[in-house]
């Protein structure tokens, strides 16, 4: 049964130790499309147990015994599987109606779809124009090789076309229109195309890919750095605090790494070990006032938390595409971090932190708006305020299930 919510404090405000974090959620979920297209010369290691990654790999074998009937697919909450298999469902000989949940329906999937349907594919719209259901009647005849695409909308759209380039008769080449967002995921998703034997090239705003097959080979899913970055948030607010995060790389794929930086700035050291990372918290805090998350955005609500703790009016940039995320992030942010008294305040493109009223009211009740990252952002604040509830704290099991489990290792009282 569904827990409606859970009590957080720690009465040492210590924390020591090692930590397991799961497989990365980005990488096993471009590593499911890629073995999926492989036609099995792929194998995949260290998997996620995330329950998004569970979602996608459920719906991969739904798909593939679809044998020309229309099958509807749910991928629930799952915003990167939604994505990915708009673009991959069409490789294969069968119709599908693919849905979510009522919130994925919000989301809009319209930038991608037209980017599909320009180069030969059947995707039609179920309720909505713009957004899921979406019925998809494969496989596509490719028309083009050739697709413009925008660049600061999503960086998923860009992987999910990218994914499938090297599966398609007349492979395919992407030019980006603008900015181009979140870019380390771009990275990732050609990088681990490469691990397996796919090449792309890419010359300014254009990446092509030539149809081509993948090679016998393992891929191997680094540790979870957004898992990472709420134990930098922990060692952050704690009275004293170091842990040991076995697995993670410095030459990661992940662009979520970068939370090894920011947390400098709020007295977070890491330490590169043979076989993983060494947290410990320090003195040294800087005077630094904005921050860009443009390449990194699902950090952005971690370090707006730590920050609003602590008491550091900073600024902040690049947060457009918290709007479209499982909830609006912005305005779900703004709420709850005013129950203690603390302001984010819009400036066009920039947020500016207003400190000066936080204080502890004693209890605070965090509403978690079926965000797995809003109660994961949140619940560090144990360590700096008496209570923290956290509601719906089973949200967590899409991205981090044993988030809950781990803390309590650490020394949290959860009731």
């Amino acid at each position: 049964m569904e827990q409606a919510s859970i009590k957080l404090s720690h009465p040492t405000k210590e924390i020591s130790g090692v930590v397991q974090l799961t497989g990365s959620k980005s990488e096993s979920n471009r590593a499911l499309i890629i073995q999926a297209i492989s036609q099995g010369k792929v194998t995949i290691q260290n998997l996620s147990s995330a329950d998004d990654t569970l979602l996608l790999t459920k719906a991969l074998k739904t798909a593939h015994k679809a044998q020309n009937s229309v099958k509807t697919i749910n991928i629930g909450p799952a915003g990167t599987a939604m994505r990915f298999l708009t673009s991959y469902l069409n490789l294969l000989q069968s119709e599908f109606i693919l849905t979510g949940t009522s919130r994925m329906q919000q989301r809009p999937i319209g930038i991608l779809v037209s980017a599909l349907n320009s180069i030969g594919t059947d995707i039609q719209y179920d309720q909505h124009e713009g957004y899921p259901p979406l019925r998809i009647r494969g496989p596509l005849i490719q028309t083009q090789e050739s697709v413009k695409i925008e660049g600061d909308v999503s960086s998923q759209y860009i992987s999910s076309l990218l994914l499938i380039a090297s599966a398609l008769e007349k492979g395919l080449t992407l030019e980006i229109e603008g900015e181009l967002t979140s870019l380390p995921y771009v990275t990732m998703t050609l990088n681990m195309l490469s691990e397996v034997g796919i090449k792309h090239l890419w010359v300014e705003n254009s990446i092509q890919i030539r149809a081509q097959q993948a090679q016998e080979s393992i891929l191997y899913i680094e540790p979870d750095w957004s898992a990472a970055s709420y134990w930098y948030a922990i060692i952050a607010l704690s009275k004293n605090g170091s842990i040991r995060l076995p697995g993670l790389k410095k030459n990661s794929l992940q662009g979520d790494i970068a939370i090894a930086d920011i947390m400098t700035h709020f007295g977070v050291k890491t330490t590169f070990e043979a076989d993983g990372i060494y947290l410990e918290k320090t003195d040294a805090v800087s005077n630094k006032t904005i921050f860009d998350f443009k390449s990194c955005p699902d950090l952005a609500q971690t370090v707006v938390v730590v920050a609003s703790a602590l008491k550091q009016n900073i600024s902040f940039t690049g947060l457009e595409t918290l709007r479209i995320k499982e909830t609006d992030r912005i305005a779900a942010l703004q709420q709850e971090i005013s129950k203690y008294g603390a302001r984010l305040e819009e400036d066009g493109i920039n947020y500016h932190l207003d400190t000066q009223k936080v204080a502890d009211p004693g209890t605070i009740t965090i509403k978690t708006y079926e965000d797995h990252r809003m109660a994961m952002a949140f619940a560090p604040l144990a360590l700096f305020f008496k209570n923290i509830i956290i509601e719906e704290p089973q949200v967590v099991e899409k991205s981090y299930p044993t988030f809950w489990e781990d803390l309590r290792n650490q020394g949290f009282f959860i009731s």
